[in-house]
């Protein structure tokens, strides 16, 4: 999507806001590193916290922070006062999650009044490498009047 335009010039202060209510996201250590009309990213710390059995990083690490950021990047781009839900989503596991930190790049392929297409790539960062290491595709829906838990 060519240079979005946003509805709500609060977007920023919005998504930052509904991200820091979301206890998964703190549970990661997942944090917001960059948001911008139609896109937003999540980066990942790798711990101990979210290794898997052979010391890769969780798929549902991966899952939730490709999610995360791909729900943000439509929330970017929805009117004030709405919120973002997930209706489904698809994700490719290309490579095994290892390095310094998982980085999750969300942007809004096509956005709609109701239904909004995004698209996540996930790269694992290793001393200033970068690589591709799971694909996800997300439809989400805007919710009106749904900013969020307690607004």
């Amino acid at each position: 999507m060519n240079d979005p335009e946003p509805i709500d010039p609060g977007f920023e202060a919005r998504v930052r806001a509904s991200f820091a209510k979301q206890g998964l996201m703190g549970t990661l250590g997942a944090s917001i590193a960059r948001v911008s009309p139609g896109e937003v990213d999540i980066v990942l710390p790798t711990s101990p916290a979210v290794l898997q059995q052979h010391g890769f990083v969780h798929a549902g690490a991966v899952a939730s922070i490709a999610d995360s950021a791909a729900g943000y990047a439509a929330l970017t781009l929805m009117p004030p006062g709405a919120g973002v839900l997930t209706a489904e989503f698809k994700i490719n596991l290309l490579a095994p999650s290892m390095g310094d930190r998982i980085l999750a790049r969300g942007r809004v392929v096509k956005a709609g009044r109701t239904l909004t297409l995004a698209q996540t790539d996930v790269v694992a960062e290793r001393d200033g490498q970068e690589k591709l290491v799971a694909l996800l595709t997300a439809t989400l829906m805007t919710m009106e009047g749904r900013a969020g838990v307690g607004d």
